[in-house]
């Protein structure tokens, strides 16, 4: 599933270590979450959205989930 952490977290300035920190989990996930290697859980994903003011939508891609139904 594709994201745009990376490019939110860069506008705003943020390290992986920040956002990990001020949405309970580990830089490790971040990145993971980043590169597409792992797929955030829906509490996650709400708390990485709610940090920047967005909905789930807004930052993550779910095209790639919706062809597979």
């Amino acid at each position: 599933m594709n994201s745009i952490i990376r490019q939110l977290r860069k506008e705003r300035k943020l390290s992986q270590e920040e956002l990990a920190e001020a949405v309970g989990t580990t830089r490790q996930t971040i990145t993971s979450i980043e590169v597409g290697k792992f797929t955030a859980s829906l509490p996650l994903a709400y708390k990485i959205a709610h940090y920047f003011g967005l909905t789930i939508e807004e930052v993550f891609d779910f095209s790639d989930l919706e062809e597979s139904v």
